[in-house]
C-alpha cells in the first residue's frame, strides 16, 4: 500500500469533507481516505494502480482545489539541506512535528507544473531582513528564478524555504537575494538517515566568498549581529546624520551653497536607498519603500526643497533602525533558548566522570548534574534527590523537588545536590530544541489576517501612488493650482502612504505572542492557529495523562490485622524489583513515608491474581479483593470499605500476612494538581469543557465530580471522534486535549487539537498545538493568549491607518508637509512593532 496526502482548498464544513470522502473512495486501487477540514488536506492509502489524477479531477469537478502536499524529506543536494517533497501550493509540511504552515499563493500560477508529483525543498537564513516589505522582496526575486515553485519568507524566524524543481539554479538564490542586500546561508535543518531517526546538522555556507551590496542602501541588510550600534545599518544613518549637520554649518556660513550641501547630504542616504529600489524594481518589486522614498526625496529637490529632502531622508533611516531594533528583539527571545543549555556535559562511563560537548550525549547515556549547573540534556534521574529550578523553560518561580524517576528538562538548574541522569533525548529533540524548532517554523506560516493584509498592500501601494500623483497633476491642471505646492503636497502623500505599519502589523504581534507563549511551555503550529484559539467555545479533555497525572498513587492505607505502616513497608517488599504501575505507586508511597523496601523472597507472580513472597518468614500475599478471598475470609466491615473505595474509582488491593488480612491499599491516577483551577479558567474565559475517556463510568463520574466537568467514558477512539464532529455540528468550536495514540483521530477532528507534552509523537504530530509541560490551566492560557494577540492586531491596524488618515487630510489641507509625513510613516510604524513587542512580557492567566 501507499500514502500520498494533498492540499484541500476551499472545505468548510463537514458535509465537504464527506463528499470528498465519498469521491475519493469511488476511485479503483483506494483503500481509505481521511479527510480534515481544519487542516484542509486530504490522506488516501491506495495500492500502486490507483489513478490519483483522476482522484484529482473527480473532487476538482466539486468544487475543491487539490495539490500534492509535502511528503518526508529524503535527498540533500547543493547549498544546505535540501530535501525531497511533493509539490503543494499552500502547505509546507516539514515532516518533523506536522508543522503545518499555510500560505496563500493565489497569485503564483504554476501552469502544467501544478501537479509536479516531486520537488525539492531548501531552507535558508537570511540575515538583515526587518520588515514585511524586505520579505515581500526577497519573495518576488526568488520566484522569478526559473523553476521555483514555491517561497516561504519569515522576518521574525530569519528564514527563507524554498521548493524547486531539480533543474533550478539554486546558486542563482543566493546571488538574486544577495543582490538586494541581504546575507543568504543554507540553515540548520532537520533530517532523517535511513532507519528514519532523526538527527540534527548544520550545514556551513558554501558560498562565502560572494559579496552582495550590503550596506548601500536606505535598509541596511547585512549582518545584524551584535549591538545595534555597531551594525552597518547604524553606521549609515550616522553618517547620513553628520552630513545633514554638516550642510546646515556650510548653508549659514556660506548660503551661496546651502543648496547643494544639503543635496550631498541627501545623497549620502538617498544612493543606497536609490540602488535598492532600481535591484527590487529588475527582481520584480517596483511599487516599495525604497521607490516611494526616492521619488519623494529627487521630487523635493526638483521643486527646490533640498534641506527637507535631506532631513526627509536621514529621518528614514532613523525610522529604520528603530524598527531594526524592535524587530531583533522578537529573534533575540527564542535565541535566547538556545543558551540556556550547556555547552558540555558530565558523562560517566565505567566509573570515570569525562566532559564532553553536550551535543555530543548520545541517548541512554548517563550524565552527572552538579549543584547550581545547568541539565545537559533531556532525561530521568537515576540516582539522587534535589529542587530544579525550571523558571528557564517553564517560566514557574517555584523550584520543583525531584528524585529518582522524576524528569528533567535541558536548561534548567540542579540547586541543591548532585543527581545522575539517563539522557532520553539527543541534542537535537531535547526540551529547547523542540520549542526553538516549532516556534520558527511556526512564525514561518502566515495567519488569515496576515494573508489577508498582504493581498491589501499588493493593491494598496500602487493605489497610493496613483492617488499621489492625481494631487500633484489634477489641482494644477483642472483648476489652475500652484505646481509647487501641489506637487509638495502629493510627495507627502506618497509617504504617508508607505504600507510598512500596516503589514507589519499582523505578523510582528503573531511572532511577539508565539515567543511569549514558548517561553512558558505553549507551542502552537503557526498564525492560523493562534487565530483559532480564540473562537474556541468548547474543550474536549482526555483523562488519562491529560486531567490526571497518567500514573496511580497510593490514596488509601487502611490496616486490618497489621498496622498502617506496617502494611505499606509490607507491601512495597514484596513490590520492589516489579515495573507494574500499581507497584510503583505503592513504592513510591513507601519512600514518600521514608521507608526503603527490601526485597521478598521468593517472590513471584499468580497469573491475574496477585504477587506472593516471604519477607522475615512472613508469608505475604498482594492482589485482589476477589482472589484474597479464596485465601482467607474477609470481614463485612472491610467489605464496605472495599466497596466504598471502588465507589471513589479507586483500585483496591488487599495484602494477606500468614492467610490473615493485614490491610488495604487503594490507589487512583489522581487529578493534576492544576486541573481543577485550569477547568475553572476556562469556564472564566466563557468556554466549557467535557472529559473523554476510554475508562469505566464510575471511576470518571469521581474524577470529573472533583473537577466540575461532564464526563463521556467507556469510549473507543472512534467514539471520541464521533462526539467532536457532533460537538462541531451543534455549533461549538471544538478544541481536543489528548496525549495518546488513541487521541490522535479526535485530535485531527476537531477544529484545534492541543497535545500534552508527555504525550506520544503521534499525538504531537497529530495536534495543532502542545502544552509541553502538561499543565491543564495552559490550555485556558492559550485561549487568553489568542485573544490578547488578536486584540493588539487590531490595535495596531488601528494605529496604522489611523495616523495614515489623519496625516492624509492634513497634507492636502496644507497643514503638513514632508517632514511630519515621514515622521508619521516611521512613528507608525515604530509605534506598532513596540505595541507588538509587549506581547513578548505576557505572563498568562493571573
Amino acid at each position: 500500500m501507499l500514502q500520498s496526502r494533498f492540499r484541500v482548498e476551499g472545505m468548510d464544513c463537514a458535509s465537504c469533507a464527506k463528499k470528498i470522502d465519498t469521491a475519493a473512495r469511488r476511485i479503483n486501487g483506494v483503500e481509505d481516505v481521511s479527510v480534515s477540514v481544519t487542516a484542509g488536506t486530504m490522506t488516501v492509502t491506495h495500492r500502486p494502480v490507483a489513478d490519483l489524477a483522476s482522484m484529482s479531477k473527480r473532487i476538482e469537478s466539486l468544487g475543491y482545489k487539490v495539490s500534492p502536499a509535502a511528503a518526508k524529506p529524503s535527498t540533500a543536494r547543493s547549498m544546505g539541506e535540501v530535501k525531497a517533497v511533493a509539490h503543494d501550493h499552500s502547505d509546507h509540511d516539514h515532516s518533523q512535528g506536522g508543522h503545518h504552515h499555510e500560505h496563500d499563493h493565489s497569485d503564483h500560477d504554476h501552469g502544467d507544473d501544478a501537479h509536479d508529483p516531486l520537488l525539492l525543498q531548501s531552507r535558508y537564513r537570511v540575515e538583515g531582513m526587518d520588515c514585511a516589505s524586505c520579505a515581500q522582496k526577497i519573495d518576488t526575486a526568488v520566484r522569478r528564478i526559473e523553476g521555483i515553485e514555491e517561497v516561504t519568507v519569515s522576518v521574525t524566524a530569519g528564514t527563507m524555504t524554498v521548493s524547486h524543481r531539480t533543474e533550478a539554479d539554486q546558486s542563482q538564490i543566493k546571488k538574486r537575494v544577495e543582490s538586494l542586500g541581504y546575507k543568504v546561508s543554507p540553515a540548520a535543518t532537520a533530517k532523517y538517515d535511513d532507519a528514519g531517526a532523526r538527527n540534527s546538522r548544520a550545514v556551513a555556507d558554501s558560498h562565502e566568498g560572494d559579496k552582495g551590496v550590503a550596506g548601500l542602501h536606505g535598509h541596511d541588510h547585512g549582518n545584524e549581529e551584535g549591538p545595534w550600534w555597531k551594525t552597518t545599518k547604524a553606521r549609515l544613518t550616522i553618517f547620513c546624520g553628520l552630513a545633514l549637520l554638516a550642510a546646515f554649518v556650510v548653508g549659514k556660513l556660506v548660503p551661496a551653497y546651502e543648496t547643494w550641501a544639503f543635496i550631498a547630504a541627501m545623497a549620502v542616504g538617498l544612493v543606497p536607498i536609490a540602488r535598492r529600489a532600481v535591484m527590487a524594481a529588475l527582481n520584480g518589486s517596483p511599487f516599495t519603500i525604497e521607490t516611494l522614498m526616492t521619488i519623494a526625496a529627487v521630487g523635493a529637490v526638483i521643486i527646490d526643497a533640498s534641506e527637507e529632502a535631506a532631513a526627509v531622508v536621514f529621518l528614514f533611516l532613523v525610522g529604520e533602525l528603530l524598527e531594526g531594533v524592535a524587530a531583533g528583539r522578537a529573534r533575540a527571545s527564542i535565541k535566547a533558548l538556545a543558551t540556556l543549555v550547556p555547552k558540555t556535559a558530565l558523562v560517566e562511563d565505567n566509573g570515570k566522570t569525562t566532559e564532553v560537548q553536550a551535543e555530543s550525549v548520545a541517548v541512554g547515556s548517563t550524565i552527572l548534574v552538579r549543584p547550581g549547573d545547568r541539565v545537559p540534556a533531556d532525561g530521568v534521574i537515576l540516582s539522587g534527590s534535589t529542587s530544579i529550578d525550571e523558571s528557564p523553560v517553564t517560566g514557574e518561580s517555584v523550584p520543583k523537588t525531584k528524585g529518582p524517576e522524576d524528569q528533567v528538562f535541558a536548561g534548567t538548574i540542579n540547586q541543591d545536590a548532585a543527581i545522575r541522569v539517563k539522557v532520553t533525548a539527543a541534542a537535537a529533540d531535547n526540551t529547547i530544541s523542540r520549542i526553538i524548532e516549532l516556534v520558527e517554523q511556526a512564525q514561518e506560516s502566515k495567519a488569515p489576517t496576515e494573508r489577508f493584509i498582504d493581498r491589501f498592500s499588493t493593491y494598496y501601494t500602487p493605489g497610493v501612488m496613483a492617488v499621489a500623483a492625481l494631487v500633484a497633476i489634477v489641482p494644477p491642471l483642472a483648476f489652475g493650482g500652484d505646481w509647487s505646492g501641489w506637487i509638495y503636497k502629493g510627495l507627502a502623500i506618497l509617504l504617508i502612504g508607505c504600507p510598512c505599519a500596516l503589514v507589519i502589523s499582523t505578523p510582528a504581534a503573531i511572532a511577539a505572542s508565539l515567543s511569549a507563549g514558548a517561553r512558558r511551555g505553549l507551542l502552537m503550529k503557526g498564525g492560523a492557529v493562534l487565530e483559532s484559539f480564540r473562537k474556541v467555545t468548547k474543550v474536549a479533555f482526555d483523562k488519562t495523562g491529560t486531567l490526571t497525572e497518567g500514573k496511580p498513587k497510593v490514596t488509601d492505607v487502611v490496616g486490618a490485622s497489621r498496622s498502617e505502616k506496617e502494611t505499606l513497608e509490607l507491601a512495597a517488599n514484596l513490590e520492589i524489583g516489579s515495573s507494574h504501575p500499581l507497584a510503583v505507586a505503592i513504592l513510591a508511597k513507601a519512600r514518600e513515608n521514608g521507608y526503603e523496601p527490601t526485597s521478598a523472597s521468593d517472590a513471584k507472580a499468580i497469573g491475574g491474581e496477585g504477587v506472593v513472597g516471604t519477607v522475615n518468614g512472613t508469608s505475604l500475599f498482594l492482589g485482589s479483593p476477589q482472589a484474597a478471598e479464596k485465601r482467607a475470609q474477609l470481614s463485612q466491615e472491610l467489605r464496605e470499605r472495599i466497596t466504598s473505595l471502588n465507589d471513589q474509582g479507586k483500585t483496591v488491593s488487599v495484602l494477606l500476612a500468614n492467610k490473615q488480612v493485614a490491610g488495604l491499599l487503594a490507589m487512583r491516577d489522581e487529578p493534576r494538581a492544576d486541573a481543577a483551577t485550569g477547568i475553572a479558567a476556562l469556564k472564566e474565559l466563557g468556554i466549557s469543557a467535557v472529559m473523554l475517556t476510554g475508562d469505566n463510568k464510575r471511576t470518571a463520574a469521581v474524577i470529573a465530580a472533583s473537577l466540575g466537568i461532564v464526563p463521556r467514558a467507556e469510549l473507543m477512539p472512534q467514539d471520541k471522534q464521533r462526539i467532536v464532529s457532533e460537538m462541531q455540528k451543534a455549533g461549538e468550536i471544538v478544541a481536543k486535549v489528548g496525549d495518546g495514540i488513541n487521541d490522535a483521530p479526535a485530535l485531527a477532528a476537531a477544529d484545534v487539537g492541543i497535545a500534552m507534552g508527555g504525550g506520544t509523537d503521534v499525538a504531537l504530530e497529530t495536534a495543532d498545538a502542545a502544552v509541553l509541560h502538561g499543565r491543564v490551566m495552559d490550555v485556558a492560557n492559550m485561549v487568553a493568549l489568542s485573544r490578547a494577540t488578536m486584540s493588539n492586531i487590531f490595535q495596531n491596524i488601528t494605529i496604522s491607518l489611523g495616523l495614515k488618515a489623519v496625516f492624509l487630510v492634513t497634507t492636502v489641507a496644507g497643514i503638513t508637509g514632508l517632514w511630519p509625513a515621514i515622521l508619521a510613516d516611521t512613528g507608525a510604524t515604530v509605534l506598532v512593532t513596540a505595541n507588538a513587542m509587549r506581547l513578548l512580557g505576557w505572563r498568562g492567566i493571573k
